[in-house]
């Protein structure tokens, strides 16, 4: 009897409202958009993979405070890629403060924002997400932090799903063991490791054209589009078994 639900936040919960993860909703104050636009889109790609590539190294990263920093550098790193920007340090700062503190930063699907309190009635919750620490507050700034018992955050635990770590935190937090709990995410190598783990995984999609392929592709997990589906997949027994 499944009696808690982790969840993915990134695409399952939420969404970047600039529609980009790391362009924050007053990136433009600061950045010439007709400038940045007229630069090729490869160029702009790999400019963000480099900077990706900094960031993604940086594992631990406790605080707020230590987010700021760290992505003061991304952008550095972003702004010598792009040339064009003419980006300056304050420029970068004042990014990177956006990016961290705004926490208006995403917004949260309609489904989620409907039954996440209907079912912290009927499960216990956890948030389990490779994100940094101000995804707590943006959580908070929308009312639905209240709703989670646990709030596994990668950069604080120093790892990222799929390690186990990641899920085994708020098992513990949530006092279940593996098989009383499902898992919600975009990624099928996340839903892997919950799967080793014993715990009932199910693959989200928004996207259709992703939630048709792995609907063909993986047929041994439960596919869903919204949160609409969640309580249908839970209790069917696709995608219980361990890998």
């Amino acid at each position: 009897m499944i009696k808690a639900i982790l969840f993915d936040s990134g695409k399952v919960l939420n969404k970047p409202v600039s529609g980009h993860w790391f362009i924050p909703p007053n990136f433009f104050k600061y950045v010439d958009k007709e400038t940045f636009e007229g630069i090729p889109i490869s160029n702009r790609k790999a400019a963000f993979y480099r900077a990706g590539n900094y960031i993604s190294k940086k594992m631990l990263i406790v605080t707020e405070d230590d987010e700021y920093n760290c992505f003061v550098e991304y952008y550095r790193i972003l702004s010598e890629e792009l040339p064009r920007l003419k980006l300056k340090d304050d420029d970068a700062k004042a990014i990177a403060h956006d990016l961290v503190y705004n926490y208006s930063k995403y917004d949260f699907y309609e489904d989620a924002v409907k039954l996440i309190p209907e079912l912290s009635e009927k499960y216990k919750l956890a948030v389990v997400s490779d994100a940094w620490p101000s995804l707590e507050n943006v959580f908070k700034k929308v009312g639905l932090r209240k709703y989670f018992s646990s709030f596994v955050i990668s950069s604080i635990k120093g790892v990222t799903k799929p390690d186990e770590l990641m899920y085994k935190t708020a098992l513990s937090e949530l006092n279940v063991l593996p098989e009383e709990a499902a898992f919600v995410d975009d990624h099928i190598k996340n839903c892997d490791g919950a799967r080793r783990l014993g715990i009932k995984s199910i693959i989200l999609c928004r996207n259709f054209k992703m939630y048709i392929y792995n609907k063909l592709v993986n047929t041994n997990y439960e596919v869903i589009r919204t949160l609409n589906d969640l309580e249908s997949a839970i209790n069917s027994k696709v995608g219980c078994t361990k890998n």
